[in-house]
């Protein structure tokens, strides 16, 4: 059972990086998406309707994938070992996020305008006022902040589940990564129905945020960035991506920045192109670092 633990969470993230993310069409979060597309309207009770999409979306999602991998891991332990990869696949996310982050970089630096193009799909603000470094800064932060969000979060309930069994791994990170989505589409102060998923996030987010800092910092030999970044976290409004923000802003000696909501490390430069793609080949290297560790905790 611990081999074939870490064999999924080395051949889940190998999946990743080898394809990157499936068609849209074909992707079980784009279907989990349709299924919260109609929680998204006013409600005479929307915070009651928020607490039972909830409570009761994330869980149909772990127990639909946790079935089906249940199912092939009766047939064959190693078959259901394969599955509970491509589950884990399925609900992290990283080479799609660096690889987006690399051409809001590379595009900030010849069409200003395609760029801030290219940050929708990283980023949900105003672009259309952007500088080129605040463009940079913009692709930091979010490559800083999903990492914790889109992978170490899902990373980490999945092996810690492994310890039960890899169905219960597989909807673990099911879960986490259903939670995440929910927020990501009604958790916004504009929408009351929100209130319960985006609180719901923040805890299920509070260890995977800080868990993501100190990765940084290790994947960049700086662990005093950890330490520098909780000067800054009063600056951001949410109670957890102020930590791989700000380390990854340590980690840089850069300012990153929020017009209007946030600046972290405000003494310092906005990104360089140089700096920018630093920034993403170290958090890269972390979510390395953190498949390194959850496939030897896997295998204990």
């Amino acid at each position: 059972m611990t081999v074939a633990a870490s064999v999924a969470v080395g051949v889940g993230f190998l999946l990743d990086v080898l394809t990157g993310e499936p068609p849209t069409q074909a992707h079980p979060v784009a279907w989990f998406g349709k299924l919260v597309a109609p929680v998204d309207r006013a409600w005479s009770h929307p915070r009651l309707v928020g607490v039972l999409a909830a409570l009761v979306l994330p869980a149909v999602a772990a127990a639909v994938v946790g079935g089906l991998v249940l199912l092939v891991d009766r047939y064959d332990t190693w078959y259901g070992a394969g599955a509970a990869a491509v589950a884990l696949y399925l609900t992290t996310s990283l080479r799609m996020l660096l690889s987006e982050a690399l051409g809001v970089i590379r595009l900030s630096e010849v069409d200003e305008e395609g760029a801030r193009e290219a940050l929708l799909s990283l980023a949900g603000r105003d672009a259309s006022e952007l500088s080129a470094g605040e463009l940079r800064s913009a692709a930091v932060e979010s490559i800083a902040e999903n990492l914790a969000d889109g992978f170490v979060a899902p990373l980490l309930a999945f092996t810690l589940f492994t310890t039960v069994s890899l169905p219960a791994a597989a909807a673990a990170a099911a879960w986490v990564k259903a939670v995440n989505t929910l927020d990501s589409m009604l958790g916004y102060h504009s929408k009351p129905v929100g209130w319960a998923p985006a609180r719901l996030d923040d805890v299920v987010m509070w260890l995977p945020a800080r868990l993501s800092a100190l990765l940084i910092a290790q994947a960049a030999r700086q662990p005093r960035a950890v330490l520098r970044a909780r000067y800054w976290l009063s600056e951001v409004p949410s109670p957890n991506s102020g930590w791989p923000m700000g380390a990854i802003a340590a980690v840089l000696d850069v300012r990153l920045e929020k017009p209007g909501v946030y600046v972290l490390n405000a003494g310092a430069d906005l990104p360089s192109p140089q700096k920018a793609r630093r920034g993403v080949q170290v958090v890269g290297s972390a979510a390395l670092v953190g498949v390194l560790y959850a496939g030897v905790v896997a295998w204990f």
